[in-house]
């Protein structure tokens, strides 16, 4: 549901008590945690006892499962899932009541009012690259506050409230909400035709990005990763309105420019390049394989490098990360098969996480589990995300995740399915979320690598196919 933003921004203190609805989400946990550590009154509700809960309760948040209005209590304030329905209960009693309600970039904006904003945004990369940012920061003794839409593997938490100067938020452009915000400074991975049930037309997708420029503060900058065209473009337009840009890519243009790009990397890193800039080359090593990755950590260099942080510890920090949850993340390896699960559900993002594994197979092969996210993005790109999917040795296509979607008969996981190029017996149309395991650990052999794509409930299959091949190795199959 769409919560329209107040004309008036209010600080997290001047909200009183906040109730959340839709708390265990990516989104709003991580600012219900920062508002906690603020001494703001927090409470929250939620469907499921998602993994963010846990470390909320500690903070003495009441997280109740499922909705009721009796959940607000006297609740001053109500910060609102876009996932939500009009007839939610807890919204309908708190338009009821005439209580104050937000959207999640209302509340966001709310904790932002104390410190230097860096809001990355981008089609693609975001999580990642906020992530970089910010253990960047920390190795370097910035201790950012932040807001990511993932949990850190160093920090196992999705956000937190730090002592330092800097907050790094993840700006969403999904819905708008990062015109809501008037950062500081920003990092623009990409601008890719994306969330166009939203915005309607690639051209008004591209459009939000100029006017997200202008939410900039003059004296900020800008480090846009000018190898995509759409971030090359707002890289001029940042540039004719006067903004400190720094460009970043493979290109000769580049400001900061990646060069010897190694997958897999120097001296057992997954990958490596060599950045160089007007001040000369850095070594940049990370844990993470991937091309697409080692751009985004060149962007969060270039903005550590911005806000004054010393080369050395910024490299450092690069190097020592770890990772976010589901983005290419470890899930396991059992009878020889290594288990990976990533997020990627746009055909850009299934090209870079391909490549990325490709990079990790060896003699082996590799075996992708795809899950399209809602109706409206595969009924536009489906066979853009089937022809992406060829770069696998196997592949397994579930339905469509629906998410905020009411389902479409004729655009279900076949479309995507259909257009893979590979030869039809190694493609297969598994439509059933809990049928899949079973399929890819009769896929998969010892030396293989199977990776499950995905922004939907795929994530589950990683665990179960990794049961099932263990249960195989120890001859229990």
């Amino acid at each position: 549901m769409r919560i329209p933003v107040p004309e008036v921004l209010l600080p997290a203190e001047a909200l009183g008590k906040v109730h959340f609805i839709g708390i265990g989400g990516a989104a709003l946990s991580g600012i219900a945690r920062i508002m906690a550590r603020r001494g703001v009154p927090v409470s929250g509700s939620d469907d499921n006892d998602t993994p963010f809960l846990p470390s909320l309760r500690e903070l003495g948040v009441v997280c109740h499962l499922g909705y009721s209005p009796d959940h607000l209590d006297d609740a001053d304030t109500v910060v609102v899932t876009t996932a939500a329905r009009e007839d939610n209960p807890e919204v309908v009693e708190a338009r009821r009541r005439g209580l104050r309600i937000l959207p999640r970039s209302a509340g966001l904006a709310a904790v932002m009012d104390r410190q230097r904003v860096v809001a990355v945004t981008g089609t693609h990369g975001k999580t990642t690259t906020t992530a970089l940012l910010t253990v960047a920061l920390r190795a370097a003794g910035g201790d950012p506050t932040y807001a990511v839409g993932g949990v850190l593997s160093s920090t196992g938490r999705n956000a937190d409230l730090g002592a330092g100067e800097v907050f790094v938020a993840e700006a969403d452009e999904s819905d708008g909400a990062f015109l809501v915000y008037s950062p500081h400074a920003a990092i623009v991975t990409n601008v890719e035709a994306d969330h166009l049930d939203i915005w309607g037309t690639e051209e008004a997708y591209a459009a939000a990005f100029v006017d997200f420029l202008d939410r900039l503060d003059p004296a900020g900058f800008v480090v846009c990763c000018v190898d995509d065209p759409g971030a090359a473009r707002l890289a001029v337009a940042a540039r004719t309105r006067g903004l400190d840009v720094v460009t970043v890519g493979e290109g000769e243009d580049a400001d900061l420019r990646l060069t010897q790009v190694l997958l897999p990397g120097r001296d057992g890193f997954a990958s490596s390049t060599t950045l160089v800039s007007a001040d000369g080359e850095v070594s940049l090593d990370l844990r993470i394989p991937g091309r697409h990755y080692l751009v985004d950590a060149a962007a969060a260099f270039a903005a550590g490098r911005r806000l004054d942080y010393p080369v050395d510890t910024l490299v450092a920090g690069l190097r020592d990360f770890t990772g976010t949850q589901r983005r290419m993340e470890f899930k396991g390896e059992a009878g020889g098969v290594r288990v990976y699960d990533s997020y990627a559900h746009h055909p850009r993002e299934i090209v870079g996480d391909l490549e990325a594994a490709r990079s990790m197979v060896g003699a082996g092969r590799l075996i992708v589990a795809f899950q399209p996210h809602l109706v409206s993005r595969t009924r536009l790109f489906g066979r853009e995300m089937g022809e992406a999917l060829g770069a696998a040795d196997e592949v397994v296509v579930l339905d469509v995740y629906l998410a905020r979607e009411d389902p479409d008969p004729d655009v279900t996981g076949v479309l995507v399915a259909a257009a893979v190029p590979l030869a039809a017996d190694r493609v297969q149309y598994v439509p059933e979320l809990m049928a899949v395991p079973s399929a890819l650990s009769t896929l998969a052999a010892p030396g293989d690598v199977v990776l499950t794509l995905g922004a939907g409930s795929v994530t589950s299959v990683g665990p179960d196919l990794l049961a099932l091949l263990e249960e195989r190795s120890h001859g229990r199959a």
